[in-house]
């Protein structure tokens, strides 16, 4: 319980509330506890039982809209995740990558922001493909990641807690709340846009590969990439809207296996360890934003419907989700500091 008296909590408004602790959540949470915020973290689940734990992460901004704020987002934690390949602890490792396309195409915008982005040479290029781009992105761990971003986050003095909110009426008292809760989002505030797709994934040994290869181009439910960890291979995947059963279909394993051993025929013979499932939280363009329309009640921010790129636009969202925050604080304070200008006025 706070001990604060009323004044001084409307007076500097500092205590943050997030809901969600995936790698959105927690990343907001990082930002916030940097700038100097009290941050309590209230999520139905912590990791490792989220979506963002079973995430083939790599830095690609993948099928996410709106395209110029998507580059600004993806730029900054490109920045984040060079800083933090430098320490072993985060599971983040840079890594050659191999974007495979189906005819030439034009570079992507966001490969501007990448010193080492090129057409990849065609000794470079498995059979069958004309085409492609080789560049340096990130692996980022997320059995080692996530968990070093909770531990950051209670290190930085946050408070995490498990706790199911059914609406934001439910939420614990703060100055400003932040959504981050990802697919729950559409029953928290009732966001019909957001829709579940569906991503199953393999995971099996990894026999050597040191870099990351991808196919967008697969198929209208499927898309081909194989990310080497530290110890596997995670293997994919399908892009499969409207369907949220979480129970990994066999036949759809082999065409992933089959697709990534034509690739790279070095999984051939890499041992199965599981194949599973996880529920992209998808929309038309990330929700990233001041919830205007609120009559009453601390302001709310939200951040989510990041698709399949929620690790590489985590940091970045994080970012301008500060400076909303900082912004509707100021705003808040003047209000309060006019009413109470006018409440003077009117007593004389």
């Amino acid at each position: 319980m706070s001990t604060r008296s009323p004044d001084a909590i409307t007076a500097e408004p500092r205590d943050a509330l997030v809901i969600g602790a995936g790698v959105i959540g927690l990343s907001v949470a990082v930002r916030l506890l940097e700038a100097g915020f009290r941050v309590r973290v209230c999520a139905r689940s912590l990791p490792p039982a989220l979506t963002s734990c079973i995430a083939a992460a790599f830095w690609y901004p993948y099928n996410v809209f709106p395209e110029r704020r998507v580059r600004d987002w993806s730029r900054i934690s490109y920045a984040v995740f060079t800083e933090l390949a430098t320490d072993p602890e985060t599971g983040v490792r840079r890594v050659p990558t191999l974007e495979l396309l189906p005819r030439a195409l034009p570079r992507p915008g966001w490969s501007a922001m990448i010193p080492d982005f090129r057409l990849a040479a065609p000794e470079q290029l498995p059979a069958g493909y004309p085409a492609g781009f080789a560049f340096t992105s990130f692996v980022i761990e997320t059995p080692i990641y996530l968990p070093w971003l909770l531990r950051r986050v209670r290190m930085l003095g946050g408070v995490i807690e498990t706790r199911t909110l059914s609406s934001l009426a439910e939420a614990p008292p703060a100055d400003v709340i932040l959504n981050c809760a990802g697919l729950e989002s559409r029953a928290l505030v009732g966001d019909a846009a957001l829709t579940p797709v569906r991503g199953q994934l393999v995971r099996v040994e990894n026999p050597g590969i040191e870099r990351v290869t991808i196919d967008e181009h697969s198929g209208a439910d499927a898309i081909t990439y194989i990310v080497p960890r530290a110890r596997d291979v995670v293997l994919g995947g399908t892009v499969e809207r409207g369907r949220v059963d979480l129970e990994p279909d066999p036949a759809i394993t082999e065409r992933i296996l089959a697709r990534c051993r034509a690739l790279v025929p070095r999984l051939a013979h890499a041992r199965v360890l599981e194949s599973y499932v996880g529920l992209r939280p998808c929309r038309d363009v990330v929700r990233l934003e001041q919830d205007l329309g609120r009559a009453a009640g601390p302001p709310v921010i939200h951040n989510y419907g990041h698709g399949g790129a929620g690790v590489t636009l985590s940091w970045g969202c994080a970012h301008e989700t500060l400076a909303l925050v900082e912004r509707a604080r100021l705003l808040r304070t003047d209000a309060l500091q006019a009413a109470r200008r006018g409440a003077r006025r009117a007593r004389r």
